[in-house]
């Protein structure tokens, strides 16, 4: 895998998108795995701690969950998912370092029509652990009507 134009695979453009390619993903296992490089042009970053906050961390894992659900649609234009919250969201590390790589594993663990969980792991280069949480999120089997109602 890898080389994704993201743009196709997420409902997003850059510069908000923040993952930086798949590198793979599981149907079978149920799991995906993509990469995030830390850079000074990257969306998020602070120059005063040289690195982008842990918070957009969870956004890794969200866009991560969102690759899967493209591989998990036969690969068809992407829906749009809303991240309803995470649980037991822990960080091990102060910041995502500049010039670091970071690799961000989900795994689904529970899926109903339009909700979905996802165990998600973020881990640096020497495969310490930097952060995980347990995802959840909702896609509408409507978007449409979804963002009719929205705009009542």
């Amino acid at each position: 895998m890898g080389n994704y134009d993201l743009e196709k695979v997420l409902p997003h453009n850059h510069p908000i998108i923040l993952i930086d390619d798949i590198i793979d993903c599981n149907l079978e296992t149920h799991t995906v795995k993509t990469i995030v490089r830390i850079y000074e042009d990257k969306m998020f970053f602070d120059k005063t701690i040289n690195g982008v906050p842990v918070i957009t961390g969870i956004e890794f894992m969200a866009q991560t969950i969102g690759c899967y659900s493209y591989f998990r649609n036969s690969q068809k234009p992407p829906r749009i998912g809303f991240l309803l919250g995470s649980r037991l969201y822990e960080t091990y590390i102060d910041r995502f370092e500049n010039g670091k790589e970071y690799y961000v594993e989900a795994k689904e663990v529970f899926s109903s029509e339009e909700l979905v969980s996802f165990e998600c792991l973020i881990y640096n280069e020497e495969e310490k652990i930097c952060a995980e949480a347990v995802i959840n999120a909702y896609m509408p089997a409507n978007t449409i009507n979804l963002i009719g109602m929205l705009n009542v």
